[in-house]
């Protein structure tokens, strides 16, 4: 057996020891060169030359904050940051974790729910939590005074009390929430910043304010401008920026002007933004749904409720929808829990579309009308009811399109006085009980100012199925039941859903840790500079 030279070994060695050394080296590398760690949680003082302060456009900014008064848009984000909730959204999703809460039970019945709070947490006045404070926080949205369009509390819990009855403290430790009725979204809903917990507080001067115990506490206030400052020790972490400032930026000009000129850090436009360099986005939870009149001909016959589902082609939608949404193919949007994946609704062969148009009976000789809100901003609606018109036409559908200011489309709506028509619903504060309950069941499908269901859609299965999963505590449970509900859904179709709308954002280079919710309530604490950037 010959034996190989020490040369020729080295020489067939050599480049595989190169290759360890240097992949030893960038795992080295990597173990050493980690995120920056916040130099308040390292017990030193920042660098002199590194900002770490976060300014944050966007449109709406209050100069006083009361989160209870809005239901979307920058109030809510802003009071994501300052107030903590019960229970907290889960990071992408409406899945719930605990917050203030560690601990939730529910009776038998469904009617009380107790909750245990988080030992050793404070109020940003230096008072500690109790379940007293808590009560308090949600007897004071129940005041007269409090109570105007578009808050929170009437929003997610059916009125004002609407379905809460009274609330209780067993001990400094339990709160409990006594309600009329079994309402199982109660849970998901506790999550959104509009139930944030506040404590009416005296500042220096003797007026008095809301104080929370988030993660930032509120340092400077003036028009156009809020100021929040980082709590050491917060229960949840430290986070990551000292300061975030919230500024008043409505416009593509104005957000771009100041991003170059490093003035702005991060920009939440109310739609898609012109610029593209630092843009994210993710689906969020307003939807744009195609309803029919199911009470009348000839959206009565399933077949061609079937028939304009086939039509539709997502790829062609998509590029109707451009920026400001993405086609949906399911009855709830990405990110909510519950959601029914599988088989898509849209986009069938355009030989079943005409095979299922055939055995409808789709009426040629008077064109259907498909009625459309004539909103331009953020999506073009006009543009994409052609869109629809043009795929069906394509498959022997005719229709005509019938562009209505949104008031006159909602009366219509309301009225049963169309064929087809876009309307949009949110999943109003997550919980899929709050779209898929008054969209489809015989509740909201009485004519008039109260109808939700602009379908008119009756089905005694689907209602005894929903009505069963508002009145169950068990996450479990109510999800088997929905899902069912979507399969009935996707079975009959009174309504399909057609779009998600999107957030956006627009943020440096040096930006990091951003991470979009579909709620748009976006947790900020784990934002920061990069200063290398």
């Amino acid at each position: 057996m010959r034996v190989p030279s020490l040369d020729r070994v080295t020489a067939v060695l050599a480049p595989l020891v190169t290759v360890i050394v240097t992949f030893l080296v960038i795992v080295v590398t990597l173990l050493v060169v980690r995120p920056p760690v916040p130099s308040s949680a390292q017990g030193v003082p920042p660098d002199a030359g590194v900002r770490r302060e976060v300014r944050i456009g966007a449109p709406g900014v209050p100069s006083v904050l009361d989160p209870g008064t809005a239901l979307e848009g920058t109030v809510p984000l802003i009071a994501r940051q300052v107030f903590d909730t019960l229970v907290v959204w889960r990071e992408g999703s409406t899945e719930i974790d605990p917050a203030l809460a560690t601990r939730w039970t529910a009776s038998r019945d469904g009617l009380v729910w107790s909750f245990t709070l988080r030992e050793g947490v404070k109020f940003h006045d230096g008072t500690p939590l109790t379940s007293t404070e808590v009560a308090a926080s949600f007897e004071r949205q129940l005041q007269p005074e409090t109570q105007s369009a578009g808050r929170a509390w009437p929003a997610l819990l059916r009125g004002a009390p609407g379905v809460v009855k009274e609330f209780r403290t067993p001990s400094p430790r339990t709160v409990q929430i006594v309600l009329s009725q079994p309402y199982s979204p109660l849970l998901t809903v506790l999550a959104h910043p509009g139930l944030g917990v506040a404590k009416l507080s005296t500042a220096a001067d003797g007026t008095g304010r809301l104080v929370g115990t988030g993660p930032y506490r509120i340092v400077d206030a003036s028009g156009g401008r809020l100021a929040l400052e980082a709590i050491s020790g917060h229960w949840a972490g430290q986070p990551r920026s000292d300061r975030l400032v919230f500024l008043e930026v409505s416009t593509d000009d104005q957000a771009e002007a100041e991003i170059d000129s490093r003035s702005l850090d991060i920009w939440f436009p109310a739609g898609p933004p012109r610029r593209s360099d630092g843009a994210l986005s993710t689906p969020g939870l307003r939807i744009g749904y195609l309803a029919f009149q199911t009470e009348k001909e000839p959206f009565s016959r399933k077949p061609l409720r079937h028939a304009v589902a086939a039509a539709l082609d997502p790829a062609v939608l998509g590029v109707t929808l451009d920026r400001a949404a993405v086609p949906l193919q399911s009855f709830l949007p990405p990110g909510i829990w519950a959601r029914r994946e599988g088989s898509p609704i849209l986009g069938g062969s355009r030989a079943t579309a005409r095979a299922l148009a055939r055995e409808g009976g789709w009426p040629k000789e008077s064109k259907i009308t498909l009625l459309v809100p004539t909103q331009t901003v953020p999506l073009d609606l006009p543009k994409l009811a052609e869109a629809i018109q043009l795929l069906l036409g394509s498959d022997s559908m005719p229709l005509s399109v019938q562009p209505e200011p949104e008031p006159a489309v909602r009366t219509l709506l309301q009225a049963g006085a169309y064929d087809m028509a876009l309307a949009e619903a949110t999943v109003v504060g997550g919980d899929p009980h709050l779209l898929l309950f008054p969209l489809s069941t015989s509740e909201g499908a009485t004519k008039g100012p109260r109808a939700l269901n602009f379908s008119f859609y009756r089905n005694p299965r689907l209602d005894d199925i929903l009505i069963r999963a508002s009145q169950l505590s068990l996450r479990s449970e109510r999800q088997r039941l929905y899902q069912r509900a979507q399969a009935l859904l996707a079975d009959d179709l009174p309504w399909i859903p057609i779009y998600v709308r999107l957030h956006w954002a627009v943020a440096r280079a040096e930006v990091r840790g951003l991470r979009l919710h579909p709620t748009g309530f976006h947790r900020l604490d784990t934002v920061s500079l990069d200063p290398a950037r």
